[in-house]
């Protein structure tokens, strides 16, 4: 893995310019250097990666492998696989990481706070109590106390004992 997957929380990505680039959902699932793009888990219709600027740790993205900007153009079959591998996100967060709650949902469009708005795309963020705190608010910085690195390794190990 290289360094840039260590860097801190940004909105950089968020609040760039993304004219005439080719969507980065799409891009991480055509590329097969999966440990490098975060992407723990692929199925037939969608795949399961890390959020490289989590909101917090473990927060995962279950994408469809459809370019699409709203789950209504998704046909039954993906539906049906985005919500099983939502399941197992939760399944395996709950196992690895312990969180006492989850946050699970879907931006659709840049004013519902999608980042990525073109490429639908569901998060799963695991929560503690206790895990907000005054650091994003007074230093516009997020504290995620393990690497992407890290929580990449553990996960993937979860995710290969329960496909065995």
């Amino acid at each position: 893995m290289t360094d840039r997957l260590w860097s801190p929380w940004r909105m950089e990505y968020i609040l760039s310019d993304k004219d005439g680039e080719r969507c980065i959902l799409c891009e991480k699932r055509d590329d097969n250097h999966d440990e490098e793009n975060l992407v723990l888990h692929r199925g037939e219709h969608a795949f399961i990666m890390l959020n490289r600027y989590p909101y917090n740790s473990g927060h995962v993205m279950v994408v469809p492998n459809a370019h699409v900007a709203s789950t209504e153009e998704l046909m039954p079959e993906v539906l049906t696989e985005l919500m099983l591998l939502t399941n197992m996100a939760l399944r395996l967060l709950r196992g690895v990481m312990s969180p006492q709650a989850f946050n699970v949902g879907i931006n659709l469009g840049a004013s519902a706070g999608a980042g990525i708005a073109d490429h639908v795309h569901i998060h799963v963020v695991p929560r503690w109590t206790g895990d907000t705190n005054f650091m994003p608010v007074t230093a516009q910085t997020r504290v995620v106390p393990e690497l992407l690195a890290e929580t990449y390794a553990r996960l993937r190990e979860a995710i290969r004992n329960e496909t065995r």
